[in-house]
């Protein structure tokens, strides 16, 4: 190892000790009498206020994963990659009145989990089932992303072998198992401080020594103008643009679907939190902009990506080694703790997300109805262990291009929750048949195209990714679409054809346990008193 990769790799762990003793202190933090049950551990009380959702959902969405691959597809694609920034601009104003009325029913309720809302919607244990699993699938791979970042950092400073990742993931596991939400909600103060200032003046530093924006573009355009692939480039074409809109919509449509971002909303203490999140949060789109710019600020400087384990180049160390390249040797060990603590914040989440999923609608459910609060805790505590040694046993296993893959189709999967999540909020016209009917089939739908979809760049056959080339049915077009939407669809049309017939023939429906004043509800408000053992006498009656 260098001197110089000495001096980063020292001012990372400084960095990353820091924030893991706050951490641990983080239990202590607005410390209740208790922490066994999912109210404190899994959703830190639900008292959080404006200021620290902000960074805890911010902290949530805009992750270690967005960090290195956002710029790496920019650096691989070109203006194909700026699609995260249209989607979260979409998704705010979307999202805004739904949220708000998820917040409200899920405190008068106690719910703790999109598919606890579900079981109480539509009256069906199945459906929640089929939504719960959802979310695990489709989050699993998600945390195992976040390792992605950290080990692309960890290249790029010259260290080898997996050892380093193990020992930062059993730093997380320890300190979430004590704090829980409270620990990436203390953690995303100094995270998103970290990446603020580092891009704010890679954005100034870096193009006054790459010579000017102009020649930034130039050399980005020289690069793509020797590629023959049809979708590259530094302007999108007649090939990309429609899955550029398509991916950019779909993203909008499943952020919020997925569970840790719901998590972090139903942290908030009253409807005025969401409100503001909603209307401050795209301030992050805008360092998202910039962010995606490093894509070609490493075309500019000549970088060369790590080839990884697969004996190919490995797209996501191209922002670390851009950091290496250009500043100096105690900035770039900054802008690499930012990289590792960004994936800290949201891996923390998405762990809680997935074993809260677990603990209320698989194990309460099927396996021990009368679990008490204390014993939820426990369970989701457990269950938070075993999907991080899920995430890691992923990075170790599989080739981490294949990994990336699976994100992709975990934002197919997430987008057939939408009918009985979105618009569950909004409606209780469906029935609970045509919306198990109307997964099935969007399941099936996004399946079958995501397999025939190859990825020539890694050499996979099939689920190589989320466009679907047109010309796979027939027309003679070099175009694709977003498979995710596409699935969609098939789903809705699938829903209300089976929920008419379902309804005509006079089928059986689920007990809505929700009253129309529960979406209404706020901090303080007299109905919020209930809780699901409420909920669940008002099903069985």
């Amino acid at each position: 190892m260098s001197g110089r990769h000495t001096t980063e790799l020292v001012i990372f762990v400084i960095l990353f000790a820091i924030v893991s003793a706050m951490g641990f202190v983080a239990a202590r933090w607005r410390r209740p009498a208790t922490m066994r049950s999912l109210d404190e551990w899994g959703l830190g009380g639900r008292r959080f206020g404006s200021w620290v959702t902000w960074f805890l959902v911010g902290g949530d969405v805009y992750t270690a994963y967005t960090f290195v691959a956002v710029p790496a597809l920019v650096f691989g694609a070109g203006a194909a990659g700026f699609y995260a920034v249209p989607y979260t601009i979409v998704v705010y104003p979307l999202v805004f009145l739904v949220l708000i009325r998820l917040w409200s029913v899920s405190h008068v309720h106690g719910f703790v989990t999109p598919a606890d809302f579900v079981r109480a919607r539509f009256g069906s244990s199945t459906l929640a089932l089929l939504v719960a699993i959802t979310g695990i699938v489709a989050t699993m791979p998600y945390i195992a992303l976040q390792l992605v970042g950290v080990q692309a950092t960890l290249e790029a400073m010259g260290i080898k072998g997996h050892w380093p990742l193990i020992i930062a993931f059993v730093v997380l596991a320890a300190y979430t198992y004590q704090s829980g939400l409270r620990a990436p909600a203390l953690i995303a103060f100094v995270k998103d401080v970290l990446i603020f200032v580092v891009i704010l003046v890679a954005i100034f530093y870096i193009p006054h020594k790459l010579g000017g924006w102009g020649h930034i573009f130039d050399a980005g355009q020289a690069k793509f103008d020797k590629t023959p692939a049809p979708a590259d480039g530094t302007l999108l074409n007649h090939n990309n643009q429609l899955n550029y809109a398509m991916l950019a919509l779909g993203s909008a449509l499943a952020l919020f679907l997925y569970p840790h971002t719901v998590t972090g909303v139903l942290a908030g203490k009253n409807r005025n939190v969401i409100k503001r999140n909603m209307a401050a949060l795209p301030a992050y789109t805008l360092l998202l902009g910039l962010i995606a710019l490093l894509g070609l600020m490493a075309i500019a400087a000549g970088i060369k990506p790590v080839t990884g384990g697969n004996g190919k180049p490995d797209g996501n160390t191209v922002v670390p080694l851009l950091f290496d390249h250009v500043f100096p040797s105690w900035f770039a060990g900054v802008a690499y703790a930012a990289i590792g603590i960004g994936a800290l914040v949201p891996a923390a989440i998405m762990s809680i997300a997935a074993a809260n999923l677990f603990t209320r609608n698989i194990y309460k459910e099927y396996i021990r109805r009368d679990a008490t609060d204390s014993e939820e805790a426990t369970v989701s505590k457990v269950a938070s262990l075993v999907v991080k040694v899920g995430a890691v046993l992923a990075i170790l296993l599989l080739d981490p291009q294949f990994s990336i893959d699976l994100q992709l189709i975990g934002g197919v999967i997430i987008l057939q929750t939408l009918p009985s999540v979105g618009l569950g909020l909004a409606t209780r016209w469906f029935h609970r048949g045509g919306l198990i009917a109307g997964w099935v089939a969007g399941m099936a739908a996004g399946m079958w195209m995501l397999y025939r979809i190859p990825n020539p760049a890694n050499g996979h056959k099939h689920f190589g990714g989320s466009a679907y080339p047109l010309s796979d049915i027939g027309l003679d077009t070099k175009m694709t679409v977003y498979t995710g939407v596409i699935a969609l669809a098939v789903n809705l049309v699938v829903a209300v054809i089976a929920s008419v017939v379902l309804k005509a023939a006079k089928a059986a429906d689920g007990v809505d346990a929700t009253r129309a004043e529960d979406y209404l509800a706020d901090e303080g408000d007299p109905k919020v008193v209930r809780g699901t053992r409420d909920v669940e006498e008002r099903l069985v009656t």
